[in-house]
């Protein structure tokens, strides 16, 4: 498995990580069969997987995801140590919808209950502020990151749904490794608001999350002719032709598609040695712009 290094650490994770959302919300798949893909994404060389506290089904479910991850680590009878478990907090799920709570108490509480379902033996690997709430100062909400990272709950901090103003004045507080924002065919954002370029330049690793579009626009993929003739050329799946178009986008990118069939990690793990050129990346520009 091809590897990059995460943000500046000196660590190095696969160039493909798995998303775990899609094993706890809505239609979640038997707990059985969550396990078997994680598993199996470790048997790949898959050494980066994402969670967040709040991919559960409603707040009463809290922390549902993070406990599947744990749990399919600990059972897995191979070797664990390079595994990097990135997490989030910051959103909840009230009746199943989504609302931020950027709140340092809050925030504090759940650092402290995610660092416990992990074992409690070891730092977070990676712990992500989930998306700036407008009723706290960055700065508020990320010192209890930054207090946990000197008490040794966590090892590295990211943030998700930023600017690059953002991004800069959450660097103030503390150090920031990762950057997780949209980013898809449908959702190109990142090119032209300056947070990819940001991250490039500053050697920050960028997670693109929802990168077939989410639960709504997956299925249209086939209608994207440029994506679905290359897929066809190269004999591969229209979702490995996606990731090695934003994997192209710049070596910051690191994908991290949810998966919750071992079909479709296998099929996943498959893109990190599909290349396109420069002519393909621009058909596909072009049709997606």
């Amino acid at each position: 498995m091809e590897t990059k290094q995460l943000g500046n650490t000196g660590v190095y994770v696969s160039a493909i990580g798995l998303g775990g959302m899609p094993m706890s919300i809505y239609d979640r798949p038997p707990e059985s069969q969550s396990i078997a893909v994680i598993h199996r994404a470790l048997d790949l060389g898959i050494t980066f997987i994402d969670t967040a506290d709040s991919y559960c089904k409603d707040e009463s479910d809290k922390h549902h995801n993070e406990r599947l991850i744990h749990q399919a680590l600990t059972s897995y009878q191979g070797d664990i140590s390079q595994v990097i478990v990135a997490t989030k907090g910051g959103l909840m799920r009230p009746d199943g919808s989504w609302g931020r709570n950027g709140n340092p108490e809050h925030l504090r509480q759940t650092i402290r209950e995610s660092f416990e379902i992990f074992g409690g033996d070891k730092p977070i690997d990676l712990w992500q502020y989930h998306s700036p709430d407008p009723n706290y100062t960055i700065e508020a909400s990320l010192t209890p990151a930054k207090e946990a990272v000197e008490a040794g709950l966590i090892r590295f901090v990211g943030v998700s749904n930023f600017s690059v103003e953002q991004i800069k004045q959450a660097r103030d507080v503390v150090d920031i490794v990762s950057v997780q924002n949209q980013y898809s065919p449908w959702h190109r954002q990142p090119e032209t608001d300056g947070v990819l370029q940001y991250c490039e330049q500053e050697n920050i690793t960028f997670l693109p999350w929802s990168p077939f579009g989410g639960m709504r626009r997956h299925g249209n993929l086939p209608d994207i002719q440029a994506i679905a003739q290359i897929a066809q050329e190269k004999n591969v799946s229209l979702y490995c032709i996606v990731l090695a178009w934003l994997s192209s986008k710049s070596p910051c990118i690191l994908p991290i598609p949810g998966a919750s069939k071992v079909s479709s990690i296998e099929d996943t793990v498959t893109a990190v040695n599909v290349k396109l050129s420069d002519a393909q990346v621009q058909k596909i520009n072009q049709a997606t712009s």
